[in-house]
């Protein structure tokens, strides 16, 4: 199978990574909610790697919370729904589509993540079913279990 890359996709060793660029022509997020800088790997209707960089000028580190900065459990999620919502739209390989968030199961909070870390998301498919797609995601800092959840998302028409 020939496989077509878009700008700021690159395929190493049959795992392609994908830059911001892309992401933002994949995702509808935009800042201050775009929340993965990118994907390392992604292997379709598999498995996806991605990365948020966390840096002290967060906004959500203002006021969460003063003097014990830590980054919301929400947004972790967020983050790890956006890397399943690459992995969905690159895997069922459409356009003009975009991807819904449908629902969470078992999160878990394992540690806090700060300002300064670099959390690694890692994403897997359980299930695929027409436009639905299940996830177990986990997040990483340092090699450490930071957060983790089962998501669901679908594909719709933008």
């Amino acid at each position: 199978m020939t496989e077509t890359l878009t700008q700021g996709q690159t395929v190493k060793g049959g795992s392609m990574t994908i830059d911001i660029k892309e992401i933002m022509n994949i995702l509808p997020h935009r800042y201050p909610f775009l929340l993965i800088d990118r994907i390392l790997d992604l292997d379709p209707g598999k498995s996806a790697r991605g990365l948020k960089n966390g840096t002290i000028n967060e906004p959500f580190f203002n006021g969460h919370f003063p003097g014990h900065p830590i980054m919301p459990g929400v947004l972790i999620i967020e983050a790890m729904a956006q890397v399943g919502g690459v992995l969905a739209f690159k895997s069922a390989d459409v356009t003009n589509k975009v991807v819904y968030f449908m629902g969470i199961d078992k999160a878990r909070f394992r540690k806090p993540v700060l300002p300064g870390d670099a959390i690694e998301f890692v994403l897997n498919v359980t299930k695929c079913r027409g436009t639905i797609w299940a996830f177990k995601g986990e997040a990483f800092v340092a090699g450490t279990l930071v957060a983790e959840a089962e998501l669901l998302a679908t594909i719709v028409d933008k």
